[in-house]
């Protein structure tokens, strides 16, 4: 009855609320348009952690071994110019001060997810390639999230060339890592899913989906931002109950963004903190396995 009510409320939201909740073993308990197609945000950052983890697994990057930080790209659009990032559109300047200089992958995606880092995240990108992130959504079990192009490719946006989720995905993606830190899955070895699951446990950008929970609840989460959406997902483990995965995509004029790229709280914000306080206060009445 409690999400009826909420499906019933988010009715009058303007724009597409998208939302998928449920425990990591069991069919969800409650979704909205799952498969409605959202861009991306910085929500694709996470694909990008698997992957790169998976080229580290496979022997083929060393997360450890220092790499060249600059800000230059090659477009995802054959022919195009390269590209470069602008760091008024970016959330981390601890990034900006390495260019010209070295850091090691590991911390390059350490600052992608906490600090949300569009610079990290070409930089990393760079070195996996577009097609492992397809290969990640892939075994996921992803049906329509694509990452075709790196961050601030225009270029490649210009030509159609984008990057989409879906709740459904997500929740796909962020649910396949729990299980998998747990026994091996198809993402990750189980002592990757659990360090990627603690990077996305230490996140700064708090603001949405962790505001609705009681302070110290932990929750592996990655959100993103850009004017006109807001989304928020993650694996959230209370004490009491089983964990369960939460997401919400939201494209809609409530998500009002900032000047630039940085982070603020807009109603779009608060609205994914209501509708996870509501998640949250119902998490012991999800429904089970079986």
């Amino acid at each position: 009855m409690i999400f009826d009510e909420l499906d019933a409320h988010l009715d009058r939201v303007p724009g597409t609320v998208s939302v998928y909740v449920g425990r990591l073993d069991a069919a969800p308990t409650w979704t909205r348009h799952p498969q409605a197609t959202h861009y991306a945000a910085s929500t694709m950052k996470v694909a990008v952690l698997v992957a790169l983890h998976r080229a580290a697994e496979a022997g083929r990057l060393d997360l450890d071994s220092p790499v060249p930080v600059r800000n230059e790209f090659d477009s995802a659009l054959p022919g195009a110019i390269r590209f470069s990032c602008a760091q008024h559109y970016d959330n981390d300047d601890a990034v900006w001060a390495r260019v010209g200089g070295t850091a090691t992958l590991r911390w390059l995606a350490e600052r992608m997810i906490v600090r949300s880092s569009n610079l990290a995240t070409n930089l990393v990108v760079d070195h996996v390639g577009l097609p492992a992130l397809a290969d990640v959504w892939a075994r996921a079990g992803a049906r329509h999230s694509v990452t075709g192009r790196g961050i601030e490719d225009f270029a490649a946006r210009d030509a159609g060339i984008t990057n989409l989720v879906t709740a459904a995905d997500l929740a796909a993606l962020l649910g396949g890592l729990a299980r998998g830190a747990a026994r091996p899955g198809p993402l990750a070895a189980p002592e990757s899913c659990v360090a990627m699951l603690d990077t996305l446990a230490a996140q700064e950008h708090r603001e949405d989906l962790a505001a609705g929970l009681p302070e110290g609840t932990r929750i592996a989460l990655k959100n993103g931002w850009v004017r006109g959406v807001r989304h928020g997902a993650g694996v959230v483990y209370p004490d009491d109950a089983p964990p369960y995965v939460i997401v919400v995509c939201t494209t809609t004029d409530l998500a009002d963004g900032g000047p630039g790229g940085e982070e603020v709280e807009d109603d779009a914000c608060r609205l994914i903190a209501d509708i996870s306080t509501v998640v949250w206060n119902a998490r012991h009445e999800l429904r089970v396995a079986g």
